[in-house]
């Protein structure tokens, strides 16, 4: 809050800037905006079909295209439009419209320099360009010129764009397209070419990209087209070689030959189980003179049996390796009835013990060791045909592995045919579908704009007031001036006293006495009272008081003189000694003729009934230990802490060095005077440190030429 009471005084102080700098730029400001053209606004809008598809014959995308994409296409839309080729169109126009025009019905004025061949080199030039949809890059000093006439004229690309609004109308289907000029025909020719101009750029580049598209599109599917029959050919060579009808009926075939024969064989195994075992149950049956007798009366008749048998394996094999082919069959039946036969005719003979009769047991026995024989035979050339079929099976497999990858690759390239193919299908539909962007509403003449002439004159005062205030908020907080008691309290480490405002002419402390009880004076010695009741609260008993400053012109002899005043008023002896050699202001301001020098010499000190008594110097390059010793200095001030209550010396600047030191050596307190609006320098760091040192001598600080309405408070408050 401090901070801005502060600014606001800074501000207050130089009203003049932040009052006439934005008085002087109203004015000027309404001189040119009464010279402004009055301007007109016409408009035209352009329906997309992005939205609303009615208007298109084909409808080539179902799927709802969201509000991201539909923004996306409508700002390509409205960048398309604002390109410098459409807009060199517009321009083309415009001029050759101005330079053909009869008089009078001109948009703008032409430039008198434009003479009539030079118009009429001009209009072909355009002319041609117009015809070609060519964009105007000046090369020739033909063209030079032209490019000149356009920016006179203010129809180039970058005057256009400035006064061309182009939006989206809310989240419609349409494009509106607004100008601004300071003739209404020329608002609405400049919005209705513009819009011509572009929509017939745009199915010119529409038509580009179709015929490029449609070009790819067919080489790429006939390029698919091409890898599908290569990979066709190579599956009907790879089948030819490998003499492959079906593979995957042959596969199937042959594994069901291979399940029947693992059938057979096993059923084999069991038939040659039982009939081991029905054998065996029959041998046991015959004693062992029977088995010898019968051995020995069949030994003929087994050698034939067993003759037909051999034959009847051997054709028992071929059935089988034939796959149980019919004919085979046939003859094994045939041979199966000699056997037959031949068993029976050994039945005939009395070859068996007439004491048993076991005739059926031998003829059983006989049937089933030839069947016992058939089977073992049968399962040999079973399993043999198991394995071969297993071979002819395996070598299948690698077959059948490069057909499945020939036909995979058959079944990718099949793919991407069709996606070319149904992707160029779709660009054709879509070449043959007229453009959707067309023209909905033509601009008419411009309607007059409200005048915008008195908001530009207020806000170029605002403008110019802000600007003001920022450049004064600018200078206020690089200014490092001390101003206020707080700044030099935390820039100096030291306590401040109080505050003096300005006044002028305090040559004599007996003038505060006549002064009037307002205005100056009255507040200065309102002010000089806190201060010393600040010096007496802060050092008590302080007899001898030096008043010294940082550097000259600090205002310590008003300090000393209003000091000598608030003590004299509270009953004081005070005594003023001028202390400062090198600028006796003291001195010459009272006229008095009581000298230091002469005190010091041994001269008695007349102090009459005067209260305060001053004591000047004659001055000169000088210090006080110079003009008397250090103990006869001593006894002088102890004399004089006798004879007065207060003792007020003013001495040098601290940049006297040891002459304001002398004086501060023997002083009971140090009051630093420091004048507001300047600030702390490299320089004064150090005998700021220096006071800061003296510890309890140093008092604080007195600002000079204060203001308190920079922080609207006693000097008490801001200590």
């Amino acid at each position: 809050m401090r901070e801005l009471i502060r600014f606001g005084l800074y501000l207050r102080q130089r009203w003049l800037i932040w009052v006439l700098v934005p008085l002087a730029t109203l004015v000027l400001c309404y001189f040119l905006a009464s010279r402004l053209p009055d301007v007109y606004r016409s408009k035209g809008s352009i329906a997309t079909g992005l939205v609303d598809k009615t208007g298109q014959i084909l409808s080539l995308n179902e799927n709802v295209e969201q509000d991201s994409e539909l923004n996306r296409k409508f700002e390509n839309l409205i960048q398309l439009i604002k390109l410098k080729k459409v807009l060199d169109q517009v321009s083309y126009n415009l001029v050759i419209h101005d330079l053909t025009a009869q008089p009078g019905q001109a948009f703008r004025e032409v430039p008198d320099d434009a003479d009539p061949g030079f118009r009429e080199k001009a209009v072909g030039l355009l002319r041609r360009k117009l015809s070609a949809s060519e964009e105007f890059y000046p090369s020739g000093k033909d063209e030079l010129r032209i490019a000149e006439l356009i920016e006179d004229m203010e129809y180039d690309a970058g005057s256009i764009l400035k006064k061309l609004r182009i939006g989206r109308i809310s989240n419609s289907d349409y494009i509106e397209v607004e100008f601004e000029a300071e003739h209404p025909g020329l608002t609405a020719y400049v919005v209705n070419t513009l819009i011509s101009e572009f929509l017939k750029i745009y199915a010119e580049r529409i038509k580009s990209s179709s015929e490029r598209s449609l070009d790819f599109l067919e080489k790429f599917m006939l390029q698919k087209l091409a890898a599908l029959n290569q990979k066709m050919e190579e599956l009907k060579d790879f089948k030819i070689r490998n003499r492959v009808l079906n593979l995957n009926e042959q596969a199937r075939s042959l594994y069901g030959h291979i399940i029947d024969f693992e059938t057979r064989r096993e059923i084999t195994k069991k038939d040659i189980i039982a009939y081991g075992a029905a054998l065996k149950n029959i041998d046991n049956r015959f004693n062992p003179a029977d088995r010898q007798y019968l051995e020995s009366s069949m030994a003929l008749i087994n050698q034939h049996i067993a003759e037909t048998r051999e034959e009847l394996n051997a054709v028992n094999d071929l059935y089988i390796r034939s796959n149980f082919n019919p004919v085979y069959k046939t003859r094994v039946d045939s041979i199966q009835k000699v056997l037959s036969a031949r068993i029976m005719e050994s039945s005939d003979k009395y070859i068996y013990n007439p004491l048993n009769v076991k005739e059926n047991l031998v003829n059983h026995k006989l049937e089933l060791e030839i069947s016992l024989e058939l089977a073992r035979n049968s399962i040999k050339t079973i399993e043999d045909e198991i394995r071969r079929l297993n071979g002819k099976f395996d070598g299948m497999v690698p077959s059948e592995a490069s057909i499945q990858q020939y036909e995979t690759s058959i079944d990718i390239a099949g793919k991407e045919y069709m996606e070319a193919l149904q992707r160029y299908n779709a660009a054709r539909l879509e070449s043959f579908n007229p453009i959707a962007l067309k023209q909905v509403e033509k601009a008419s003449n411009g309607i007059k704009l409200p005048s915008k002439k008195r908001i530009l004159v207020l806000l170029s005062g605002l403008v110019s007031l802000a600007v003001c205030l920022f450049v004064l908020f600018v200078l206020y907080y690089l200014d490092n001036a001390i101003r206020v008691p707080q700044q030099l309290a935390d820039q100096t480490g030291a306590p401040v006293l109080g505050y003096l405002n300005k006044i002028r002419g305090l040559t004599d402390p007996a003038q505060l006495d006549s002064a009037k009880s307002d205005g100056p004076i009255a507040r200065f010695r309102s002010l000089v009272r806190s201060v010393r009741f600040e010096i007496d609260n802060e050092g008590y008993g302080s007899k001898i008081i030096a008043v010294t400053s940082l550097a000259e012109g600090s205002g310590k002899t008003i300090v000393v003189n209003g000091l000598a005043w608030a003590y004299r008023r509270i009953n004081q002896r005070v005594l003023v000694i001028d202390g400062n050699f090198g600028n006796p202001d003291i001195t010459r301001e009272s006229g008095k003729t009581g000298y230091l020098e002469d005190f010091l010499a041994g001269q008695e000190l007349d102090a009459g009934g005067s209260n305060p008594v001053i004591l000047g110097t004659r001055g000169g390059d000088v210090s006080l230990l110079e003009l008397i010793g250090e103990k006869q200095l001593q006894s002088k001030l102890a004399a004089l802490r006798t004879q007065f209550d207060v003792v007020i010396i003013e001495t040098g600047s601290l940049r006297s060095l040891h002459k304001a030191k002398e004086w501060i050596t023997y002083a009971d307190r140090v009051i630093g005077v420091f004048p507001a609006g300047r600030s702390l320098g490299e320089r004064d760091e150090e005998n700021v440190r220096y006071l800061r040192n003296r510890g309890a001598i140093f008092a604080g600080w007195v600002l000079t030429n204060a203001d308190a309405a920079a922080w609207g408070g006693s000097a008490n408050d801001e200590k």
